[in-house]
């Protein structure tokens, strides 16, 4: 990518240099001057080509959205969240085996509840009061975290507008509080997702993690088929009613390597293009 930009850039560098030779011929009286100068500027061309994309941007003509895929801090945005959970909904993180303290959940637990887990729980049961659990483990079966099962898909709706939290079970937690989940849920609860975030958001913002891609154990994709997964589920969604005006995909420092980001700018541009033909 660098050596190829670099040719490029010494190709037409030089055929500006000539032509401008032919029509001032002063201005390239020094070509030792000029090589040099051409040579950087081909370099500085280079390195601003290969350097590695941070972000794609794609507006939606119809509906009126826009969908964004960058690095960054998920709790450091503005706006609304979207947080993974199981379908026990655990919050105990003080041991470390329910719940890592490092996880999309840990963080919410510590940067928005203050470590309050007591007011975290309080606001999942009151979020949740209306949903029938499927199943309730025993304690001999489940010795740690919650009990009662909901099913997946389930969105308990926490917080106060303009900071909404959408706390979705995507996954299973097992008794030995280990999680896992599927493609099948993961879209099944993305689904569910969409229709919350219409109901509640008022078209604000969203932000969420590329979910599934931590500790749900979801090996089925990988990062890049895993976003795909995830704005391919919103742009469809949106389709049929508008979900938001605007959704971020927060992607970590560590999992941005893995994507490809030119990649799917493109898929986004495809998925652009469809909407324009679906309405």
């Amino acid at each position: 990518m660098f050596a190829g930009s670099v040719l490029a850039a010494f190709g037409a560098v030089s055929a500006v240099v000539q032509f401008v030779g032919q029509l001032f011929p002063r201005a390239v009286a020094r070509p030792g001057l000029v090589l040099a100068a051409s040579v950087a500027l081909c370099l500085a061309w280079g390195l601003a080509r290969a350097r590695p994309q941070a972000a794609v941007r794609q507006e939606f003509g119809r509906p009126g959205m826009t969908v964004v895929v960058e690095e960054g801090d998920l709790f450091a945005q503005p706006g609304h969240l979207v947080v993974g959970f199981t379908d026990t909904f655990d919050t105990l993180v003080d041991d470390g085996v329910v719940i890592n303290g490092t996880s999309v959940q840990g963080q919410l637990l510590d940067r928005r509840y203050g470590g309050d887990a007591a007011r975290l729980d309080a606001e999942l049961a009151a979020a949740l009061a209306g949903v029938a659990p499927v199943t309730r483990e025993s304690a001999r079966d489940k010795p740690r975290g919650k009990r009662a099962r909901y099913p997946i898909g389930t969105v308990a709706t926490l917080g106060s507008r303009p900071q909404l939290v959408f706390a979705v079970a995507y996954s299973r937690m097992g008794n030995d509080c280990v999680a896992a989940s599927s493609v099948h849920d993961l879209w099944f609860g993305l689904d569910r997702l969409w229709d919350a975030v219409h109901r509640h958001a008022q078209l604000e913002r969203v932000t969420m993690p590329l979910t599934g891609a931590g500790l749900a154990r979801l090996h089925d994709l990988d990062e890049d088929s895993l976003l795909r997964l995830i704005l391919l589920s919103f742009v469809a969604h949106s389709w049929e009613r508008t979900v938001c005006r605007e959704l971020r995909v927060l992607v970590r420092p560590g999992e941005l390597g893995r994507i490809d980001l030119p990649e799917t700018g493109a898929f986004l541009a495809t998925l652009a293009a469809g909407a324009r033909r679906h309405v």
